[in-house]
């Protein structure tokens, strides 16, 4: 980035190259990753140039890179991510000379236009003028996969002094995609919560979530994931394998035969979204989370809806305050992410553990290696 540019602010003492790594998709369609030297670029109005430290990877990573989702359209060479954590280097000079030298986070959504009906209401993930983090066409912008991001300035979100960089990275869109989901339940204290996918990236951050929260989780996953989810404070376990067709009745004995107040399913099993409904109670939630890769067809008999009084409804990432909480909610030790790091050139290798369902937690890019 080196610019003798008058409208550049850079923080004291900053050494910024020219050139810095990025990880790129190759193929679209193909688990593979290259690592390439790009230019360092140069933030614009209301821009800020990040040194970042940290990025987490997530599942909608994988979707993106194997041209899973068709409503967003992807290219070979997109540098991918959307968990960044850094510091600011440089600015421009319509942003103030006091965020150089700030520890900030990078979320799914880099930016919006702040001023749309969506914007205005609090459902920032639908504006029309938004940039998608590690997203290709107009409505993307390069990732978080590379030591060096533009990111815009009123949309970045500040990191709490005490968490640590990393454990913080995947809080930015994991950790406040299920505190969203959870909010929005708006139930009592000590209500009962069911959470598939319990053990997995979302699912083990919304145990501790629903935790702090006051509610009383469920946790559904693999055997295999008991120890972590009850470790992390779920009141009980299921394994569903186990269970099978006896699902909801497993629910319903936990629950005095009533069922769950809410479930939140947070993986991306077509299976877990064909059980929720029917392990609700009367008036119960179902909250749709995790995106599948293909269709997840749920079997709702509008007479079940109507008699139950049953509320189905969708839950896609959060706001700037939605992660603002989510933050300071870990920042007092109450939500700790279970991470693994990897360097840049270990995403490759995550990707590929990430298909065959083999990862625990969350995994994180340790950019300083």
């Amino acid at each position: 980035m080196p610019t003798a540019d008058s409208n550049i602010q850079v923080a004291e003492g900053a050494e910024i190259p020219k050139t810095a790594r990025a990880a790129v998709y190759s193929k679209i369609g193909d688990c593979k990753i290259d690592i390439v030297d790009q230019q360092v670029p140069t933030p614009g109005p209301n821009e800020v140039l990040v040194k970042l430290d940290y990025s987490g990877v997530c599942h909608s990573d994988l979707h993106l890179m194997l041209g899973e989702w068709p409503w967003w359209p992807m290219t070979d060479g997109q540098v991918g991510g959307h968990e960044g954590v850094g510091t600011i280097l440089a600015a421009h000079s319509s942003v103030s000379d006091k965020m150089l030298g700030q520890r900030v986070g990078i979320k799914w959504i880099a930016s919006a236009c702040l001023s749309c009906a969506h914007c205005l209401s609090g459902r920032d993930a639908f504006c029309g003028g938004q940039k998608a983090s590690g997203c290709s066409g107009p409505m993307g912008c390069p990732g978080t996969f590379q030591d060096y991001v533009v990111t815009d300035a009123r949309y970045c979100t500040p990191i709490p002094r005490d968490l640590d960089g990393s454990l913080a990275a995947p809080l930015l869109c994991a950790g406040v995609t299920v505190y969203k989901a959870l909010k929005i339940l708006n139930l009592a204290h000590s209500s009962w919560v069911a959470i598939p996918g319990a053990g997995g990236g979302l699912g083990h951050l919304g145990i501790q979530y629903a935790h702090a929260l006051g509610y009383r989780v469920i946790a559904i996953d693999a055997g295999s994931k008991r120890q972590l989810c009850e470790g992390l404070g779920a009141e009980a376990f299921i394994d569903f394998a186990e269970a099978g067709d006896e699902l909801p009745k497993r629910v319903q004995d936990l629950t005095d035969g009533e069922g769950a107040h809410a479930v939140v399913v947070v993986n991306a099993s077509p299976k877990s979204y064909a059980s929720a409904p029917d392990l609700l109670r009367i008036g119960g939630q179902l909250v749709c989370v995790g995106i599948p890769g293909g269709p997840a067809p749920m079997t709702l008999d509008a007479r079940n809806i109507i008699l139950k009084d049953l509320n189905v409804k969708g839950s896609a990432v959060g706001t700037r305050q939605d992660a603002i909480e989510a933050l300071e909610i870990a920042g007092r030790g109450l939500v700790k992410t279970k991470v693994e790091t990897v360097g840049l050139d270990g995403v490759q290798g995550v990707f590929e553990k990430m298909r065959k369902g083999e990862i625990e937690g969350r995994m994180v890019v340790d950019l300083r290696k």
